[in-house]
């Protein structure tokens, strides 16, 4: 992810995750907050909740890429947002079609969401 699509702070990370959870999965919690501009900011955590710093590394680089793939490659929204992707230990021990699928259930709800502001 180009670093201009990222979320980059400790104080965004920690805005989103105390606002409203957007979609809770085998794999993936998304927390998401709408922007008054056009951009797109995807931000990706793993807790300590998942064993080993190799399974969290896994995991974040599983979800990047599903990010990269499904949610930035869209066009662009009608309004912009800021999303946290926070991983589960399905993101590392599910197979990549499933993590796939649920990061993008996440943009299906984000697009349903689109005209409700947050």
């Amino acid at each position: 992810m180009k670093k201009r699509s990222r979320l980059l702070r400790g104080e965004d990370f920690t805005r989103l995750l105390a606002g409203q959870r957007l979609w809770a999965g085998r794999t993936v919690v998304a927390f998401a907050v709408r922007r008054p501009d056009h951009a797109r900011r995807i931000g990706v955590t793993a807790t300590r909740r998942l064993p080993g710093a190799v399974e969290r590394n896994l995991a974040r680089r599983r979800l990047r890429e599903a990010a990269r793939v499904i949610l930035l490659a869209s066009p662009e929204p009608e309004a912009g947002y800021d999303l946290v992707l926070v991983a589960r230990q399905g993101a590392v021990t599910l197979p990549w079609e499933m993590v796939r699928s649920e990061v993008a259930s996440v943009a299906v709800r984000l697009a349903g969401s689109a005209g409700s502001p947050s």
